[in-house]
């Protein structure tokens, strides 16, 4: 075989070795994220969950599986201590080679300080201000602004990791990034007839979708889901539904809806449900726009039904 035949077909024996070589071992904390990951991760590889969408961050604890697939991994998505507390202690025991992108410090997110004050404000029991999730609202990305800085910044992060695929990744984060501003035009069409409509959320964690799309909260059951609110503060919240004509009060699928109900009584607003993230959304790259448009729906439905 001629000596330059023979280079040639050896050359693309180690283009085709590198095109097909094994993608990087990615971990996502929480659904949302594994659903951007697996977006820009689409026909290379896919990405592992470590949170079911039915548990949460604020009550969940590690399992010994979960701090294996953590060791294992090359690269970890997640927002950051503030929202995985659980996780920070595993964090430090990570192998030397696994690098971990903190969503709540890359470039293009924008954070929101965490709300306070009135039904926003933890009961005072002879203590200050005391929320779980420090200074900022850590649920960032129900803003589809934060989402694409998101994407842009795993691409970068899988490129690295992973050159022979980077062109790849890059490709899809861009597919992913246009779906997501159609997405949002969406929404904003969908969520407009509800901007003037009062409601109260089970926790504060809606907060960059409601600065979105102009929405109205008029307050949280709890302030945070591990923390069960008071008689006093129940009070408060039944008045402010009445003061306020809050249409409706909504339970979230990670925590038992009994609170709802003691809320309701009384008044004359209805229940409905909402997921910051995204119990019903199917897992991969379609999971983040089923998680948005699941919240829209349970939005719409509620609101329009008690106008």
């Amino acid at each position: 075989m001629p000596r330059i035949l023979a280079g040639t077909i050896a050359l693309f024996g180690l283009l085709s070795a590198a095109a097909h070589a094994e993608p990087p071992k990615v971990l996502a904390t929480i659904k949302p994220l594994h659903a951007l990951a697996a977006s820009v991760m689409n026909d290379v590889g896919k990405p592992g969950l470590l949170l079911r969408a039915t548990a949460s961050a604020h009550t969940y604890a590690l399992k010994p599986s979960d701090v294996q697939a953590m060791q294992k991994a090359d690269l970890i998505f997640w927002i950051g201590p503030d929202y995985e507390s659980f996780m920070a202690k595993s964090m430090r025991t990570l192998p030397k080679s696994a690098r971990v992108l903190q969503m709540s410090k890359i470039p293009g997110v924008t954070l929101l300080a965490t709300r306070e004050g009135g039904v926003w404000e933890e009961e005072d029991h002879g203590r200050g201000h005391d929320h779980d999730e420090g200074e900022d609202d850590m649920h960032l990305w129900l803003d589809p602004i934060n989402a694409k800085a998101i994407l842009a910044a795993m691409s970068e992060a899988l490129g690295r990791a992973d050159t022979a695929n980077a062109a790849r990744y890059a490709a899809n984060a861009t597919a992913a990034a246009a779906e997501i501003d159609a997405l949002d035009a969406e929404l904003a069409a969908k969520l407009a007839p509800l901007k003037d409509k009062s409601f109260i959320v089970f926790h504060d964690a809606y907060q960059y979708y409601e600065k979105r799309y102009g929405l109205s909260a008029a307050g949280s059951i709890t302030v945070t889901p591990d923390r069960v609110p008071g008689p006093r503060r129940l009070s408060e919240l039944r008045k402010k539904i009445t003061d306020q004509g809050a249409l409706c009060v909504f339970s979230e699928p990670q925590f038992t809806s009994g609170l709802v109900g003691t809320v309701l009584s009384g008044t004359k607003a209805r229940g409905g449900v909402l997921d910051p993230l995204g119990a019903a959304a199917p897992e991969g790259p379609g999971g983040y726009a089923g998680l948005m448009r699941d919240i829209a729906n349970g939005l719409s439905s509620c609101l329009l039904s008690a106008s």
